[in-house]
């Protein structure tokens, strides 16, 4: 497709532990992490991918200057999506101090995309559904576009290292098998550092980023904490939509609503969106969601009117000037840091 050549996936373990760390299991902890962040992970990196795009309005970037990008998804009072508004129509603040953008497009930029499947031992009787949904919104992904596949229970599997190739994702989402317990911070940890690399050598290779997670349940396993995930995903630039199952058994209980936590922080810190569904049956509509989000953002750049360099988490909103409108996009970002 359009040039384009499939990266080979591979496998990162990362083995289930005890709910109590102490000693030698803490800095075993420390370990890991700092192995998953120097790039355990292999074969996710599209080193010679080449995508041919359509020719588009892409940000102008100097040497020297901090351009500060958002995503922005507008909707109406019913939901649907917003798509004919032009740059006077939007505000954007940073810390309560209006900006001026220098960028701005409507048009659909190539997504960059990881796919995560919840197959922990409580999904076996919905594996089959959660497949057919999960290759239903695969293959409404575009040529240009790049995906992997990535399931996680005990340990952390990619089964798919980014391509644009919809047979191989669909294989891929095809051998996902449930068992074990679930290690959903692991997962996403692993899915931000690789997307992370995931560099632009020309402006027709810029793409927005995005997770899409799904799962059933707390996290039981993971050597990765939520504050580190929170944290990593603040500072990328990748959006993360979380489809939380809420099956019977597990509804309204205690680990659910934990859960049910995580993904919806995870979920409005980046600009994403969460789902909790009660029925299995209401994935396909839920990709398809998602999928329409995707391809009806905004991107909108501006320079800071703030020039430190001090390393601070800075509070962003986007509003409309049209009426009851919402406006979506990530809650802030940290600015660079001096060197």
């Amino acid at each position: 497709m359009d040039g384009a050549r499939p990266i080979r996936g591979g496998r990162a373990v990362i083995p289930a532990t005890s709910p109590r760390r102490t000693g030698s299991g803490a800095a075993t902890r420390a370990c890991l992490i700092f192995l998953i962040a120097a790039g355990v992970v292999v074969g996710l990196v599209p080193t010679g991918a080449q995508t041919q795009a359509p020719q588009r309005q892409v940000p102008s970037f100097r040497s020297g200057v901090d351009v500060v990008s958002v995503n922005v998804t507008v909707t109406d009072p019913t939901g649907r999506y917003i798509t004919d508004l032009d740059l006077d129509e939007f505000a954007v603040f940073e810390d309560g101090v209006q900006q001026e953008p220098s960028f701005f497009t409507r048009s659909q930029l190539p997504i960059a995309l990881a796919l995560l499947i919840d197959t922990s031992a409580s999904m076996e009787r919905r594996m089959q559904t959660a497949q057919e949904a999960a290759i239903g919104f695969a293959h409404r992904l575009r040529p240009q576009d790049l995906a992997s596949v990535i399931d996680f229970d005990s340990r952390v599997n990619i089964l798919e290292g980014f391509t644009n190739e919809g047979d191989r994702l669909e294989r891929a989402i095809r051998r996902t098998a449930a068992g074990g317990s679930t290690s959903l911070h692991n997962a996403i940890y692993i899915s931000l550092k690789e997307l992370s690399k995931i560099r632009a050598r020309t402006p027709d290779e810029i793409r927005r980023q995005s997770i899409v997670v799904l799962s059933d349940g707390e996290d039981t396993s993971s050597l990765v904490g939520f504050n580190e995930v929170l944290e990593l995903a603040k500072r990328s630039e990748t959006a993360i939509y979380a489809i939380g199952l809420r099956t019977g058994e597990h509804r309204g209980s205690r680990g659910f609503q934990k859960a049910e936590f995580v993904l919806r922080q995870l979920s409005r810190k980046t600009g994403g969106r969460a789902f909790f569904p009660d029925s299995i049956d209401e994935l396909t509509g839920i990709y398809g969601q998602i999928a329409d989000e995707l391809s009806s953002q905004y991107t909108i750049g501006y320079t800071s009117k703030n020039p430190l360099h001090d390393g601070q988490w800075r509070r962003v909103i986007v509003q409309t000037a049209r009426d009851n409108l919402t406006a979506r996009t990530k809650q802030g970002y940290y600015a660079p840091a001096s060197q």
